[in-house]
């Protein structure tokens, strides 16, 4: 009998730690990136292949990265309020495309409108690990010395954008 508590013992505890794991928000997963440097990049834009940019090319501004692709369902949820958020010029609002098709994506950009200064392609998603991507959309707000300082998991919603995006990137800029 008592060579049967053990393994019950330790199931009791897994099932425990299961079960304070499904209580917890999945967008709320802290990123060991915030207060550290961007991650390096050099990629080629989607508009125009022969071009790169690198996240060297932004110092001195506070901007949005946004990882996006055409095949993401939840990216149509956010997309609509990116548009709007562009017309107001507040920053730079940088897209990588991610695990995407070139075409694909600029046919979703060409019929839902580009909010993208910029939009790079990460098609192997080398980049998306650097910056720890679980899964797209997800939102980065970087300052001027090209350290991260939030990440938004999922598609941004317009209280998250009113409420926390842009005071912080107000912060920044100021």
């Amino acid at each position: 009998m008592a060579r049967y508590l053990a393994p019950l013992g330790i199931f009791a505890i897994l099932v425990a730690f299961f079960l304070v794991g499904l209580q917890r928000d999945p967008r709320a997963v802290p990123s060991p990136l915030i207060d550290k440097p961007a991650p390096t990049f050099r990629l080629p834009q989607l508009h125009a292949t022969d071009q790169q940019l690198s996240e060297q090319d932004l110092r001195g501004k506070v901007w949005l990265l946004n990882v996006w692709a055409s095949w993401c369902v939840t990216c149509l949820q956010e997309h609509p309020l990116f548009v709007d958020f562009s017309r107001e010029k507040m920053v730079p609002i940088i897209g990588l495309n991610y695990k995407d098709q070139r075409d694909a994506a600029l046919d979703w950009l060409l019929k839902r409108g580009n909010p993208y200064d910029i939009s790079i392609v990460d098609a192997d998603g080398r980049v998306g690990i650097d910056y720890g991507v679980y899964g797209v959309p997800e939102t980065f707000v970087i300052d001027k010395q090209g350290v991260v300082r939030y990440k938004h998991i999922g598609a941004v919603t317009p209280e998250a954008l009113r409420d926390t995006i842009i005071p912080l990137i107000k912060k920044l800029q100021s």
